[in-house]
């Protein structure tokens, strides 16, 4: 018997996650059914992602986008993307977006019961808490997208998870994994966005330079797998061929291996518990190498530090350091901050930070909104 037709809402569809979730769902044709996309801006991309794959309806986050004469009704706003991710006929939601806009939205969908195939980073960091406690209410799976988590979800596939030891996600170390401090304070944003495996956009690259992304998913897997903050390690390894590892109880560790390709953990994502044939690199062995392991440097790499410390304060903390990479990432982009001074400026804002109050999403909204102009304010 064939399987039903997954229908699908893909918010952040002109991003890159966006994008190669396209490639999947076209690879794997009878299986998924574009439903929605909704996009930030980029109102021509989003017109030939319509066109070409003829969703039932489209939206744009930003509300104030040209786009006339576009070919279908087009929705606005933040209300715009929960309208999509909540639709009655969608059945799985991938939250492809980056930053604060994936939060309204990722709970509207757990609310409304979708599967949620997850590779905003934010939502989970900002609020793991509230979101997880949401799906657990509604009996919603998070799937993790990023190649890490992933890697994770699949080790843990048949265990018993109160046999788990430790989690191992593995860095590729970035581009700069071998500069001194001394040269890493005259890195280039040019520099910062050439990563030497993965292909990604332009924030999340030049987290993987800093080794913030790895701060985030200390604090993501703490919320996707339940395991404490000092059970959870980070190793370097610049093949990217391990994507992370989960040791056992008994000693044992299970590894997801394979080539570094995005497109691997969405599609295992979109077609969960079922592996679908459709393959798109295949490793040669023969010919891979060594693989190699060091230690993360944490005089030249304070961001995953700084992860891990908001992380275990919990709170509003994470939603502090989330908000103050995201600037300051785009103040050394526009070339006004020199690379060091991205963890310079989360540190500073994360020490000033002084909570108030329960953890709810008003607490969250209000971290974020103080965060941001304090740190533009600071140099």
């Amino acid at each position: 018997m064939c399987a039903a037709v997954k229908r699908i809402a893909l918010l952040g569809s002109t991003g890159s996650i966006g994008r190669q979730t396209l490639e999947v769902i076209a690879a794997n044709p009878g299986r998924f059914a574009v439903h929605a996309l909704a996009a930030g801006s980029d109102v021509a991309s989003l017109r030939q992602q319509v066109e070409a794959f003829r969703p039932a309806s489209a939206a744009l986050a930003d509300p104030l986008a040209p786009a006339a004469d576009f070919p279908i009704p087009l929705l606005r706003g933040e209300e715009g993307l929960v309208a999509l991710a909540s639709d009655p006929q969608v059945d799985l939601v991938v939250v492809a977006t980056s930053g604060a806009a994936g939060f309204a939205p990722t709970l509207a969908a757990i609310r409304a019961g979708k599967q949620v195939a997850l590779a905003n980073k934010e939502v989970l960091v900002m609020a793991g808490e509230l979101v997880t406690a949401e799906a657990g209410r509604n009996g919603v799976l998070l799937r993790p997208i990023d190649s890490e988590h992933s890697a994770i979800w699949q080790c843990l596939q048949g265990e018993d998870r109160g046999s788990v030891e430790r989690l191992i996600l593995t860095a590729s170390g970035g581009p700069f994994r071998t500069r001194t401090k001394d040269a890493l304070a005259r890195v280039t944003p040019e520099e910062a966005l050439r990563h030497p495996t993965w292909r990604m956009g332009p924030k999340i690259t030049v987290d993987s330079a800093t080794l913030f992304n790895k701060g985030l998913e200390i604090i993501e897997a703490h919320w996707l797998f339940g395991l404490p903050y000092q059970r959870i390690e980070v190793v370097v390894h610049p093949q990217s061929m391990i994507h992370s590892m989960v040791e056992f109880r008994d000693g044992s560790v299970k590894a997801q291996l394979g080539f570094p390709d995005m497109r691997l953990p969405i599609q295992y994502a979109l077609g969960y518990p079922e592996r679908l044939p459709h393959r798109y690199t295949a490793v040669d062995w023969k010919a891979a190498g060594p693989l190699t392991f060091e230690p993360v440097d944490l005089e030249r790499f304070p961001c995953l530090r700084l992860g891990r410390e908001a992380g275990e304060k919990g709170g509003t903390y994470p939603a502090v350091l989330a908000a103050a990479d995201e600037v300051a990432v785009q103040l050394f982009l526009d070339g006004h901050i020199g690379f060091m001074e991205i963890p310079q400026r989360i540190e500073e804002a994360l020490s000033a930070h002084r909570p108030d109050g329960p953890l709810d999403l008003a607490a969250i909204q209000a971290a974020d909104a103080w965060t941001r102009p304090f740190v533009l304010s600071q140099g």
